[in-house]
């Protein structure tokens, strides 16, 4: 059963349909992300969710509960839906210590004082922050900032959180540890997540499922498995992880690069769709050997080395191609001819 259910949301903003009929069910205690570029509706999206936005269009339920209705003519405002709220910025108050920046939302609701206590400590402990309830935020670093607004979202009890992309302000390795501290925290407490973000790698790390958008519209819901080995439609495989799309003919039962066909035909199946005149060929840059002999053939253009992994860009003819192989092999040159080894691709139409 759903606990979070959006029908058919719409918000436009003069004539920019910001959110175009958007449906989705999110059962109890699952993470779900909202991932796609800036503008695609995704931040709109958790502002409706939150009551920060009303929308134009549509229904908002959280636990068989109506939060905002078009139908209806009903909408809840932000201070009684109850949610716990982490935004892009840490929203500390800096003449608050930890312990009361924490506390704070307990008290404006007014709770017994032993209960504030009691789910404040609990929230700081849980989060990293036992031993500085006496600090003020300027003595913090920028993760024991976010850490604060993780306290203080989880210290009101929500049976939902939502946050709006947490983590960018932070360092990398900053970024991937509290990524398992945001999910394990989830796991303990057992609320549901929705995440808004454009960190593909943040979305995959912490997500049960994903829903890709672009300019206000879904293109697919899914698991990151899914979404990553089986996207949708070429937006989403151009979106998530590195990509090359690459224009191919046909010619006697073979696929060639096109305009290149001295360097040799991919030794690849017939797509399916041959009655279309002209398709891409997508494939991910590891899914690409490089090969001494046979292949398409073609020549190295740059090498760049990225830790264990080594990037090239190959031509084949005035194509380029992008290929990522671990240094353990062979590291070709710069201007040394290659082959090209095809291993796993998807077909796309194309269109100019």
């Amino acid at each position: 059963m759903s606990h979070v259910k959006l029908q058919d949301v719409t918000k436009r903003f003069g004539p920019v349909v910001a959110v175009n009929r958007l449906s989705i069910e999110i059962p109890q205690g699952e993470c779900f992300s909202m991932l796609g570029p800036s503008g695609c509706g995704k931040t709109t999206t958790l502002r409706m969710v939150a009551g920060f936005e009303d929308l134009d269009e549509g229904e908002i339920s959280v636990g068989g509960k109506i939060f905002s209705s078009s139908f209806k003519k009903y909408y809840l405002p932000p201070e009684k839906r109850d949610f716990g709220m982490v935004f892009q910025a840490f929203a500390v108050w800096p003449h608050l210590n930890v312990f009361n920046n924490v506390a704070f939302p307990l008290q404006i609701r007014k709770m017994p004082k032993a209960e504030i206590e009691e789910r404040t400590r609990r929230a700081i402990t849980y989060t990293g922050l036992s031993g500085s309830e006496e600090t003020y935020p300027n003595e913090l670093s920028s993760g024991q900032k976010q850490r604060i607004a993780l306290a203080r979202a989880i210290a009101i009890n929500p049976t939902v959180m939502l946050l709006d992309e947490p983590l960018s302000n932070l360092d990398p390795k900053l970024r991937e540890e509290m990524r398992f501290e945001i999910k394990d925290l989830q796991r303990k407490f057992g609320f549901t997540i929705i995440y808004v973000t454009h960190d593909q790698a943040e979305a995959m790390a912490l997500s049960d499922r994903i829903l890709v958008m672009s300019e206000g519209n879904v293109q697919q819901i899914d698991t990151p498995l899914n979404i990553y080995h089986k996207p949708a439609n070429k937006f989403v495989f151009s979106f998530i992880g590195l990509s090359n799309f690459l224009p191919v003919e046909i010619a006697d039962n073979a696929v060639y690069i096109e305009g290149q066909r001295d360097a040799g035909s991919l030794n690849v199946a017939l797509p399916s769709r041959t009655q279309e005149r002209r398709l891409i060929l997508a494939t991910r840059p590891f899914e690409i050997d490089i090969v001494r002999e046979g292949g398409v053939r073609g020549t190295v253009k740059r090498v760049t080395y990225l830790g264990d992994v080594v990037d090239y860009r190959a031509m084949i003819g005035n194509v380029e191609v992008r290929i990522q192989k671990n240094r353990i092999k062979e590291i070709l040159r710069e201007g040394q001819p290659c082959g090209l080894k095809f291993n796993r691709i998807l077909w796309y139409e194309h269109q100019p």
